[in-house]
């Protein structure tokens, strides 16, 4: 650790009055788990860790190698706005390292390390920009119930939760994190912050932060925020499209001024690899049951495997706002959705691009056209190929998937997998309110 991080942390610490300090990192689902230090505990914390038990953790130690060392990061110390008053609290993000020190397998943060050294390794920084969307609900009951009824960018009194966006952009800004855009989404209810591209570990912090965040105003004004993928029957579902580039030094390594398309071969190789990947990593990026009640035609969500400039309903977009300008080259992926575990998302998104690069894959061309409106037969005479269907078919598909076992490491892979199988398991024992409603009275 640089000694004017730490002396930093110590100061900003000191001059705020801070009390407590939230120690945050993630399990392998993507949940934020956290334990508080007093300010005395601090310096302690930044030399050398502090302890943990990891046998509760969901995909960390077995109980009789519980021990963990929760590392904190002090570039991501910052103080929490939402609460004031004389106790002031900060929090960190943590590597989580086993107790001689070595980083522990099982910290999503470190896989998401260890890719951007492999990238690091190629001469490339990953750059990663998502849009998450999500609802404000009345409540978190089993019926959830909206807020409004507004409509994509609406501004009028149907979109009553503007005040609430402009409350968490704000608090966003607070903690240092940068916002493009905010505005309400196509459904009933459904809102969309844009935060502003950087470097991808930041952005994975960044992202944990923003659903809380978000959550937290939500609970301040009584009203409920979810980033369940598909929360509404008959409306579109929540994604989180990640617009992504890599760069050598200050220079986008995907930008070609003489590519029709303005893409360099870099850039066509990282996008070939995220379209022939896809299929084994979506249970990473859509790692729930409900994902795939968010991946269905006919409600923007992609769910056929191609690329465009302009299509809204290819998988792959190369946005088209800023035609020529280097520093807007980028591949948006639309199919990733806001409840994964951002760490785990952003690796295996990375490790398909760079295997694309390092493997020459060869782009297809574009599909502009509406690939909903086509047949069966046209889409397979053009090669267009689907997401997995649920997410079984997700599992079994990741499972075979050395690029994904490299990108996680065994020991995130196999938990990860194992927990997924139980997730199915208990998504199709259940009997539904639905087949009760279909069938009981007839059957």
């Amino acid at each position: 650790m640089d000694k004017k991080d730490k002396e930093y942390v110590l100061k900003v610490a000191e001059e705020n009055e801070v009390r407590f300090i939230m120690l945050w990192f993630t399990d392998i689902l993507g949940f934020l788990k956290s334990f508080a230090i007093t300010v005395e505990e601090l310096e302690t914390a930044l030399d050398d860790g502090m302890g943990f038990d990891g046998s509760s953790i969901e995909g960390f130690a077995r109980i009789y190698e519980s021990d963990m060392i929760a590392m904190p990061d002090p570039n991501t110390f910052q103080l929490l706005p939402w609460r004031p008053g004389n106790s002031r609290v900060a929090r960190m993000f943590c590597d989580i390292l086993e107790p001689g020190g070595k980083p522990y397998m099982g910290c999503p943060r470190w896989a998401l390390k260890r890719n951007l050294e492999r990238a690091k390794e190629m001469g490339y920084t990953f750059y990663v920009g998502p849009e998450l969307e999500y609802f404000y609900f009345k409540n978190s009951e089993d019926s959830p119930e909206v807020l409004d009824r507004g409509g994509y960018f609406d501004l009028t009194p149907l979109d009553v939760a503007s005040d609430l966006r402009k409350e968490t952009v704000l608090t966003l800004e607070k903690v240092g994190i940068k916002v493009e855009y905010s505005h309400h989404e196509v459904a009933p209810s459904q809102h969309e912050i844009d935060l502003k591209y950087t470097d991808a570990l930041t952005m994975a912090d960044h992202t944990m932060t923003y659903r809380l965040v978000v959550k937290e105003i939500a609970l301040k004004h009584e009203v409920y925020a979810t980033f369940m993928p598909k929360p509404l029957f008959g409306e579109n579902g929540s994604g989180m499209h990640t617009h992504q580039s890599l760069f050598k030094g200050d220079k986008n390594a995907f930008f070609d001024p003489d590519d029709v398309y303005d893409l360099s071969k870099t850039a066509k190789s990282y996008i070939a690899g995220l379209l022939k990947h896809i299929p084994e990593i979506a249970s990473i990026t859509n790692q729930w049951v409900n994902s795939y009640k968010r991946l269905v035609p006919g409600y923007e969500a992609p769910v056929y495997i191609s690329w465009a400039r302009r299509n809204r309903s290819a998988l792959i977009r190369v946005p088209g706002y800023k035609p020529g300008k280097e520093k807007s080259t980028r591949a948006e992926l639309r199919s990733p959705d806001p409840a994964c575990n951002p760490y785990l998302a952003f690796a295996v998104m990375l490790a398909a691009g760079l295997e694309g690069i390092k493997r020459g894959y060869e782009l297809p061309e574009p599909i502009e056209e509406d690939i909903y409106r086509m047949s069966e037969a046209e889409r397979d005479r053009r090669g267009v190929k689907t997401l997995p269907s649920n997410l079984l078919e997700a599992i079994k598909l990741t499972e075979d998937s050395d690029l994904v076992r490299n990108a996680l490491g065994d020991h995130i892979f196999e938990k990860f997998i194992d927990n997924k199988g139980i997730e199915w398991d208990r998504y199709r024992t259940h009997v539904s309110q639905y087949e009760l409603k279909q069938y009981l009275s007839i059957l």
